[in-house]
């Protein structure tokens, strides 16, 4: 099968969050799997100079962005046999220090930025001399994609369009922009309808997604679920639970070529399930880099993740605040809103001896805050997938999760499963839920047969992406053989 996967950032050429990751692993995966592949993403300042060999393709992008039009480029790398990485090169619109935003402050063109970038997506698969039987778009980015395929359909020559699929990761980004933005796309006023592109009067960049491509797909059944429900669907659950046939939940996977504990060079010690000598290890060298006593028997906690609202930072300062009187210790890697940034600061500054933080973002240190943690929290508000609490599994680091989203699927409490607890998870949004999950984490510590038994649980949970790429290729399957009916838009 070839396969075209659409994303505004894949690891390693670029990286905000989980979407890089798994667009970068299910690529990589799906030509291991003897699929043929092509990766298409913008081309961001510094890539091409850490990338060199990267080649120019013979292909202009030149497209009208409402009254106005904008020009660029293609370039190709081949990271591997069967995997064709595609940059989408416009400088005035990519060459930027940051993806979507600066300062914290979205780009006041991110309309224009990734309408061109999803007119280039199309471009490219209906041009490319090998064209790609499936499209598969990732978020509001690129989901505007799955419009242009269909109005082609609706040309001479429709036969030739891929079939789409578009997999959302976060419903809470949708690309929601004026009305007045729905020109750039150069298409006819009929899609901006209710039942199309327009939302309360504006232009919903993943609502045009939603409404048009053949199939959909999020990252973890029960997200699946959720939002199709007022409380979680930001807006959209009336249109998802008409799409509901063509909705699925494929869980993402963990790269264990790069997430493992035994040929990490990120890590100081390597250690394994059969052998934890290492762990402890770890432990130490954490702490002495973050600056705490290197104590070998208090619990140490740890949190890696952006600093908004979604990964419930309110309630983890909250908790903490609470427990910090315990003989505990808590490290932080993280970036985001302001408040919280100073917020952490300050509660590092005030316990010293047990609080640590670090502002940003190190792919290295989250590997050493993984492996020398005993505990992740991870008390979302919301979590479409998670992959931190899968990292913390394979690390046998038990993750401290608020049982929704991916959460809920991937860790194992007590109270699910005695024989293959792995995990610990609360219900209700609140600090108090979660300081009373951090004080079943101390009581679990405090019983080092009945840890060592979660540890080797956590071990031997397998979320590789063998298993996500076959049900996604199942899906892609399905897509192929079954023709959505046309809307009428």
């Amino acid at each position: 099968m070839n396969i075209f996967l659409a994303s505004s950032e894949v690891h390693p050429y670029s990286k905000t969050g989980g979407l890089a990751d798994m667009v970068g692993a299910l690529g990589k995966t799906m030509v291991q799997a003897g699929h043929r592949v092509g990766v298409v993403t913008p081309l961001y300042l510094g890539v091409r100079e850490r990338f060199p060999r990267m080649m120019r393709l013979g292909l202009p992008l030149d497209f009208p962005l409402g009254m106005n039009r904008a020009s660029g480029e293609a370039w190709s790398l081949e990271p591997m046999e069967g995997l064709t990485v595609y940059f989408v090169d416009q400088p005035a619109l990519f060459q930027r220090s940051g993806l979507y935003e600066q300062y914290g402050i979205d780009y006041a063109d991110n309309a224009e930025r990734f309408m061109f970038f999803s007119k280039a997506v199309v471009h490219l698969a209906l041009h490319l001399p090998r064209k790609p039987e499936v499209l598969h778009l990732h978020d509001w980015q690129t989901a505007f994609a799955a419009v242009f395929i269909h109005h082609q359909r609706r040309l001479p020559q429709w036969h030739a369009a891929p079939r789409t699929c578009l997999t959302v990761h976060n419903m809470a980004y949708q690309g929601l922009f004026p009305a007045s933005q729905y020109a750039l796309a150069n298409l006819p006023w009929d899609y901006f309808v209710p039942d199309g592109v327009e939302f309360y009067g504006q232009t919903n960049y993943l609502k045009a997604g939603i409404a048009f491509a053949d199939l959909l797909a999020t990252v973890s059944p029960r997200y699946a679920r959720e939002i199709t429900t007022p409380e979680y669907g930001c807006g959209l659950d009336g249109l998802l639970r008409h799409r509901s046939a063509a909705l699925s939940g494929i869980l993402n996977g963990v790269d264990y070529d790069e997430w493992n504990t035994t040929k990490n060079p990120c890590l100081p010690y390597p250690y394994s399930v059969n052998d934890l000598t290492g762990k402890s290890a770890n432990k130490r060298e954490l702490q002495r880099e973050f600056g705490l006593p290197e104590i070998g028997d208090v619990p140490l906690f740890g949190s890696i993740g952006r600093l908004v609202d979604q990964k419930g930072v309110d309630i983890m300062l909250g908790a903490l605040e609470q427990m910090l009187g315990a003989n505990l210790q808590f490290v932080l890697l993280g970036a985001g809103m302001p408040r919280f940034e100073c917020a952490f600061r300050a509660l590092a500054s005030r316990f010293p001896s047990q609080v640590a933080v670090r502002i940003g973002f190190d792919q290295a240190l989250s590997h050493r805050i993984e492996a020398g943690s005993d505990f992740f929290l991870m008390p979302s508000r919301f979590e479409p997938c998670g992959l931190n609490q899968m990292y913390s599994l394979r690390y046998g680091t038990i993750p401290v999760v608020r049982a929704t989203g991916g959460l809920d699927d991937t860790v194992i409490d007590i109270r699910d499963d005695r024989d293959r607890a792995n995990g610990i998870k609360f219900s209700v949004y609140s600090s108090p839920a979660l300081a009373k999950a951090i004080r079943k984490a101390l009581a679990l510590y405090a019983e080092p047969e009945l840890l060592q038994w979660f540890r080797r649980n956590a071990m031997a949970a397998d979320f590789s992406w063998e298993w996500t790429a076959k049900q996604y290729v199942a899906l892609y399957e399905r897509m192929l053989a079954t023709a959505r009916p046309q809307p009428t838009g």
